[in-house]
């Protein structure tokens, strides 16, 4: 375990690897605003609630990879990418995040929405090309009743996902109109871009 291996005694959850449920880059997300003051992204997020047009989206100044005792995040293109070999579901990062769009998920989780915002689906395509637009389309479709929409947010209950298994062939992902709703994959591109970004 890297905390073992680190020396750094932490509470960890095992099991679990944090997640950044936001896809500003993908979803061209534009800036509302230049902001200049303190580098970190409560500072920024004090502003009008960031530079982001989507006051959901990462503030992408990288707080929670300073925050990390294991150094498990790394900016790419200002926005953090999580090593799932680093990171021990310390939940620092969930902690740090003036957003509050990090959040931890079992490693073996099958589906996930990186997505945060709590916008109405009009606005939010306006502001992102594949923003969630909360159309329940996945919460209708699940038959594990794991999908629900919480304060006008997708949540997915992982345990009750898991538990039911593929035989639904993971149709709230096919359902979904915007291709936010995906399979939550640990890839090697992903841990190639931290390597790459830290190098």
């Amino acid at each position: 375990m890297v905390a073992e291996i680190s020396g750094k005694k932490m509470a960890a959850v095992e099991d679990m690897v944090a997640a950044v449920r936001c896809s500003r880059i993908e979803g061209r997300v534009q800036k509302k605003l230049a902001y200049i003051g303190y580098d970190s992204c409560t500072a920024a997020n004090l502003a009008f609630g960031g530079p982001a047009a989507c006051r959901y989206a990462c503030v992408g100044l990288g707080e929670c990879a300073q925050s990390c005792p294991f150094d498990a995040i790394t900016l790419v293109n200002d926005f953090p990418v999580v090593s799932t070999g680093l990171c021990v579901g310390c939940g620092t990062c969930v902690r740090t995040c003036p957003k509050g769009i990090i959040e931890l998920m079992p490693v073996k989780a099958r589906v996930w929405v990186p997505c945060s915002t709590k916008d109405p689906g009009k606005a939010v395509k306006q502001i992102c090309e594949v923003g969630c637009i909360a159309c329940k389309m996945c919460v209708k479709s699940c038959p594990a009743k794991a999908v629900s929409l919480e304060d006008s947010v997708v949540q997915v209950d992982h345990q009750k996902c898991m538990d039911y298994g593929p035989e639904c062939e993971e149709i709230c992902v096919e359902k979904c109109p915007r291709d936010i709703f995906r399979h939550y994959r640990i890839t090697e591109e992903t841990e190639r871009q931290i390597h790459t970004a830290a190098a």
